[in-house]
């Protein structure tokens, strides 16, 4: 491959982020693993080992911004260098405004937007001095329109769209991208906590996209680089 890069992945247990992990590493890139489900990220990390390929992880708390700078440094002690940060740790606990569930909000807030901030923070100065990068982040059909009982996971998806188009404003050295995929398979919502929402949540999977898709979205068709 003639040109690999390093890449950083949130919310590499599973979902999205497992795929593109797998994804990426198949088609010859470094991949550098973070979610807090360290079993899982062994597993996954293993099994790209066995394929020739190179996988390494770290047990990684996105609404920690002192683990997402160490999460950045292990990567770059480790292969010299950062190509690129996917910021996709994400959760997705909907429910009724009138519900109440502030605790929720606050761990939106926390992974949603924080993670994100968090991620472009530990590893822009390291873009900077290199004079290149790429930062990803994943936002969601939910930062274009608002649906009932998604108001505060909407804004905080909002809020990411925001937040990269200004990055990539303010940039000439570094690329910034955001994607916004529809419903797609993975555990997201898996910890809602209001009934009924749940079950218009599980019904929405029935159109989900396969995390593939998604996935295969990062590379070039019948090419081995990534389409930055």
């Amino acid at each position: 491959m003639s040109n690999p890069k390093v890449i950083l992945i949130t919310g590499a247990s599973s979902g999205i982020g497992e795929a593109t992990a797998r994804t990426l590493a198949a088609n010859g890139h470094t991949v550098v693993l973070g979610a807090r489900r360290t079993e899982r990220l062994e597993k996954i990390a293993a099994e790209i080992r066995a394929k020739g390929d190179v996988a390494e992880f770290r047990k990684l708390d996105v609404a920690d911004r002192a683990d997402v700078v160490a999460f950045a440094n292990f990567a770059k002690e480790k292969f010299g260098r950062i190509d690129v940060i996917f910021n996709n740790a994400g959760v997705m606990p909907v429910s009724p405004m009138n519900a109440l569930k502030t605790d929720e909000w606050d761990r939106i807030i926390d992974i949603n937007i924080k993670g994100v901030l968090n991620g472009i923070a530990a590893v822009l100065p390291i873009m900077e001095a290199q004079g290149s990068g790429h930062i990803i982040s994943t936002a969601s059909t939910g930062a274009h329109a608002v649906g009932g009982q998604f108001g505060v996971y909407c804004a905080s998806k909002y809020a990411v769209r925001a937040i990269m188009e200004g990055l990539r404003q303010e940039t000439t050295q570094i690329r910034v991208t955001t994607i916004s995929p529809g419903v797609t398979e993975s555990e997201l919502g898996h910890d809602i906590t209001v009934k009924d929402t749940a079950a218009a949540v599980g019904q929405l999977r029935s159109i989900a996209l396969e995390t593939n898709a998604v996935a295969n979205a990062f590379t070039r068709p019948r090419s081995r680089r990534m389409w930055m």
